[in-house]
C-alpha cells in the first residue's frame, strides 16, 4: 500500500499527438476516477493534438461524442528545480505559477509520443517515478517489428509475417506485393508498426487490397507489417503486473460479432462482451500464461503491460504486448484483473506501488 505523511501527489497525463488521442482521455477518466481522493492528490495534464502540454479539470466531450484535450487551457511544463520536480503553469500575460511537487507521474498515453519511450525519458531525466514501462521497453513494445524480432530471436511462437519500409514500397511497389505473396497465403492483415487500437487495421483478400492497405497503413507510419491471416482465430488477452515478481492473470477473451477485433469492434459495438476466464482447455490458459509472461520479461517491461494472443488449430501463438493497456469500459486489461477480484482502485493503487518500486530500484544505479 503507499504510505506518505501527506496525499500523493499524483501527475496523470494523457491526450497527445496520437491517433488514439480519444481513447487516450477515455483511459484517463476511469485512471483518475479510481484514485482515492483522501490519498491522492491528483493534477490532470492534457496534452492537445499539437503536442502542448495543459492544465486541465475534466475532459469534456468533443461534437462525436468522444473526449479530447480542450486547446485553450493554460499552459504547464515539468522543470526540475532545487526542490525536486514540480509544475509550473504560465497564465495570460506572462504570469507563472508553480504548481507543487509531483511524487509519481502516471502517463495514460497510448501510441507515439506516450507509449513509445518519449515521456518516459523525459520523466526519466527530471527523476520523476513513473507508472509503467521503462525507455527502452516502452520504445520496443509499441514498435511492432521491434517487438516481433525481440520475440522471435527469444523462440516465441507468432504469426508469419513480413515488414515492409516505406522507401522500399516507393521504390519497388510490384517486387514488394511479389515478395510479400511469395512468404505468405491469403488472407492477410495489413497494420501500422507503431499504433493501437486497431487503427489502421485491415483484412486482405487478394493483390488489389493488398496495395490499398499496404497504403492505408503507411498513412500512421513509415513500416507497415503484413501477417499471415488464421482460420477462425480466437483473441485471448492476458493482463500482467509487476517489476521483478511477475503476476500474469488467467486469459480472458474478446467476444464481437466483427470479422475481426477492429477500431468500431473495440469502442463502438454496443454488442461488445468480454469473458475471463475464456473457454478454452486448461492447458490452453497454461500456455496464455506462460507466453504472457515470456513476452514480458522479453522485452524487459516493468510496471504493467497487456498480452494479446491468438488461439487457432490448437495453436496458441503472440500478437503483441501494450505496454499502456487501456482502461476504458471495453478494455480488456482493467476487466480481467477484476475477474481475479482487484478492484479498479486496488489495480491503480498497485502500479502506483510498482512505480515508486521501480524509481527507487534506479536511484540506486544513478551517478
Amino acid at each position: 500500500m503507499v504510505t506518505a505523511l501527506h496525499p500523493v501527489r499524483v501527475l496523470v497525463v494523457f491526450g497527445g499527438r496520437s491517433p488514439e488521442h480519444e481513447i487516450s482521455c477515455l483511459s484517463a477518466r476511469n485512471v483518475v476516477a479510481a484514485l482515492d481522493p483522501d490519498r491522492y492528490r491528483v493534477t490532470m495534464v492534457g496534452i492537445t493534438r499539437d503536442g502542448r502540454w495543459t492544465l486541465v479539470d475534466v475532459v469534456p466531450e468533443s461534437q462525436d461524442g468522444l473526449p479530447s484535450v480542450p486547446d485553450d487551457g493554460d499552459t504547464v511544463v515539468l522543470v526540475n528545480g532545487v526542490k525536486g520536480p514540480r509544475l509550473v503553469r504560465f497564465r495570460a500575460e506572462d504570469e507563472v505559477e508553480v504548481l507543487g511537487p509531483v511524487d509519481v507521474c502516471f502517463p495514460v498515453l497510448h501510441g507515439p509520443y506516450g507509449e513509445d519511450g518519449t515521456v518516459q525519458g523525459l520523466l526519466a531525466s527530471m527523476r520523476v517515478p513513473y507508472v509503467g514501462a521503462d525507455v527502452a521497453s516502452s520504445a520496443v513494445g509499441v514498435d511492432k517489428r521491434q517487438m516481433k524480432n525481440v520475440f522471435t530471436a527469444r523462440g516465441l511462437p507468432q504469426v508469419p509475417y513480413v515488414a515492409l519500409r516505406r522507401w522500399r514500397v516507393e521504390q519497388d511497389r510490384e517486387g514488394v506485393l511479389d515478395d510479400v505473396e511469395s512468404q505468405l497465403a491469403y488472407p492477410m492483415f495489413t497494420k501500422p508498426a507503431r499504433q493501437g487500437s486497431s487503427i489502421g487495421i485491415r483484412k486482405v483478400r487478394d493483390r488489389a487490397e493488398l496495395a490499398e492497405g499496404i497504403d492505408e497503413a503507411l498513412a500512421y507510419d513509415r513500416c507497415v507489417l503484413v501477417e499471415q491471416g488464421l482460420e477462425r482465430p480466437r483473441e485471448l488477452e492476458c493482463g500482467v503486473i509487476g517489476n521483478t515478481d511477475i503476476e500474469v492473470t488467467q486469459p480472458g477473451e474478446v467476444i464481437t460479432g466483427h470479422e475481426f477485433y477492429d477500431f468500431e469492434g473495440k469502442y463502438l459495438d454496443d454488442d461488445l462482451r468480454l469473458q475471463c476466464p475464456a473457454d478454452v482447455p486448461d492447458d490452453v490458459r497454461a500456455r496464455c500464461v506462460d507466453l504472457a509472461r515470456r513476452a514480458y520479461l522479453a522485452i524487459g517491461a516493468r510496471g504493467m503491460a497487456r498480452v494479446d494472443l491468438f488461439y487457432a488449430d490448437g495453436r496458441v501463438l503472440l500478437n503483441e504486448i501494450n505496454t499502456i493497456p487501456g482502461f476504458t469500459a471495453a478494455s480488456m486489461f482493467p476487466y480481467v484483473w477484476a475477474s481475479q477480484g482487484m478492484t479498479a482502485s486496488e489495480l491503480v493503487e498497485r502500479l502506483l506501488e510498482l512505480a515508486l518500486e521501480a524509481a527507487d530500484s534506479d536511484s540506486r544505479f544513478s551517478p
